[in-house]
């Protein structure tokens, strides 16, 4: 599986995965200093939280196009008749790929994560807040459970350019599943608390209620909130709960990315 990965490594970065990692880096710094810069009050807290915004949302997009060059166009290119005639396991071909996209994006992560705290630190050296940014332990578990989101939106990635016959689809699945499973326990929540936003709430409620059950709830994974204003009485009490859900949901996509690919027949 090692060798798989090495190979994944060098078509990754031959797919301009360097470009892309750059244009994301820049983005995030630009975004959260122009924030800080129209924020009158919290100028670090501010850009803290754009540039979280920023990495939660380019890594999974990123995550989703590799998985779209090194696998789901891999069959439509009809590479697989030479990378699959080697006595090699379907398996391992598949896990090969997916662990080199997990640790370009892992250290993606870090350079990124490295990058944003210098910056909001340099910020925070010029106005004196009155909640100070937490950069130590809150910011690092925010990390953390920001890579587990990470991971289950590749898993059902790496699911959908296994059985999908347009690689195209891989990104347009992977981020309407993104946003369904990061909104709507915030969209019952909301719900709940004023349920003249919507005609008939209790329906639209209890449609909701039912992605429940097929999708795990992302966004008990984004807490940025411990980091922003450095306590940790912000954070949910459930949050080991669903990011053990979470994990289970993303072993679960494998296994069956695995199965589906193990009795694929290839034309």
């Amino acid at each position: 599986m090692i060798a798989d990965a090495k190979i994944a490594f060098r078509l990754a970065l031959r797919h301009r995965f360097l470009l892309m990692a750059a244009w994301l880096l820049i983005l995030m710094l630009a975004a959260g200093w122009v924030a800080a810069q129209f924020s009158g009050r919290q100028p670090a807290t501010v850009a803290l939280d754009v540039g979280l915004s920023v990495m939660r949302l380019g890594l999974p997009v990123l995550g989703l196009l590799m998985l779209q060059e090194l696998l789901a166009r891999e069959f439509e290119r009809r590479f697989f008749l030479s990378s699959l005639t080697y006595p090699r396991a379907r398996a391992r071909f598949l896990l090969g790929r997916l662990l080199a996209i997990l640790t370009l994006l892992g250290l993606l992560a870090c350079v990124l994560g490295l990058a944003l705290a210098g910056g909001v630190h340099w910020l925070a050296l010029d106005y004196e807040q009155a909640t100070p940014v937490a950069l130590g332990s809150p910011y690092l578990f925010t990390l953390a459970l920001m890579l587990v989101d990470l991971c289950v939106v590749l898993a059902l990635g790496t699911l959908l350019a296994v059985v999908v016959a347009t690689p195209s689809f891989v990104l347009i699945g992977g981020l309407g599943f993104m946003l369904l499973a990061r909104s709507y326990s915030s969209i019952m929540a909301l719900l709940r608390s004023d349920a003249s936003l919507v005609g008939d709430a209790r329906a639209y409620h209890d449609s909701l209620g039912l992605l429940g059950y097929l999708l795990p709830d992302l966004a008990v994974l984004d807490v940025r909130q411990i980091a922003l204003y450095g306590q940790w009485s912000l954070l949910q009490s459930h949050w080991a709960v669903q990011a053990g859900i979470a994990m289970l949901y993303a072993l679960a996509m494998l296994m069956l990315a695995q199965w589906l690919l193990s009795r694929r027949h290839f034309a």
